[in-house]
């Protein structure tokens, strides 16, 4: 009594965790496919992904049932209750053609976003850049008179004055490069400047050179545009192997489940009328 007891306990707390399982996997799906938009490829990533995420979740809840009326074999005397083993398969079946479709899908989708994200991304860039040059040519136009250019040399030989007063002075030199205050970069510059004074001319020559300010304003534009594209495409690579492998693996597995089931349910079904004829 207390055998069979256990064995009834134990196949309905398996089914109901097993279609528990299940239900809230197919609620979750359904309240995250609201509102459809299929026309919009980032939801749709958004959705596989999802999809994907959750995909072992049935499987497990497939098992924990199957696992149920399993248990339900070892007392013919049980109630045995709703038999849901063929939905449970048809459902399988149906998972696995799902998650097979979505393997083409959502590779196709990630690549289409790329395409997007590094049109914008070059797009951006080129904007950028027009503006720079644009400010150039602005910038070139106020300096061509000769009050702007004795201005512009004016403030060359104030800087130089400055910088070489502060690199003749050791001990005002030591403070500056000892001062944790002082970026890293900028005392490299003064140990740069202490030893090859010449660096210090054209240092201050580039700085004030409107067209040498704009050709480094152009590389870290272009090379800012270079990261953005390449961190696009290796997030794209990363996500689309990631979700498509995974969606493959889910689709074999569940069509596994679902085509041996429904080919064993089939045997027995014709087993069962052949030996009913022969009676």
């Amino acid at each position: 009594m207390v055998n069979r007891l256990a064995t009834v306990n134990t196949s309905r707390t398996l089914k109901v965790v097993g279609i528990i399982l299940i239900l809230s996997f197919l609620v979750d799906v359904l309240i995250l496919s609201f509102p459809p938009r299929p026309t919009d490829e980032r939801w749709l990533v958004g959705l596989i992904t999802a999809f994907v995420d959750r995909g072992i979740v049935p499987m497990v809840g497939l098992g924990m049932l199957f696992a149920g009326h399993w248990v339900d074999s070892f007392d013919d005397s049980s109630p045995s209750g709703v038999d849901l083993r063929l939905p449970a398969l048809i459902l399988s079946t149906i998972l696995g053609f799902i998650f097979f479709a979505f393997f083409p899908l959502h590779l196709n989708s990630v690549r289409q976003i790329t395409d997007s994200d590094v049109k914008q991304v070059e797009a951006r860039a080129e904007q950028a850049e027009g503006q720079v040059n644009s400010q150039l040519q602005q910038v070139q136009a106020r300096l061509s008179t000769d009050q702007a250019k004795a201005q512009i040399q004016k403030q060359r030989d104030q800087v130089k004055a400055q910088f070489t007063e502060l690199l003749k002075d050791d001990t005002r030199y030591k403070q500056a490069i000892e001062n944790p205050n002082i970026p890293q970069q900028q005392k490299e510059l003064l140990q740069r400047f202490k030893k090859d004074p010449k660096a210090l001319d054209k240092f201050i020559a580039d700085q004030s050179d409107p067209t040498q300010l704009a050709t480094q304003r152009l590389t870290q534009i272009r090379q800012d545009k270079e990261a953005a594209v390449k961190r696009a495409k290796d997030s794209a690579f990363k996500s689309g192997l990631r979700v498509s492998i995974s969606s493959l693996l889910l689709s074999i597995g569940y069509s596994i489940i679902g085509w041996t089931g429904l080919r064993s349910k089939g045997t027995a079904s014709g087993g069962g009328k052949r030996k009913a004829t022969a009676r």
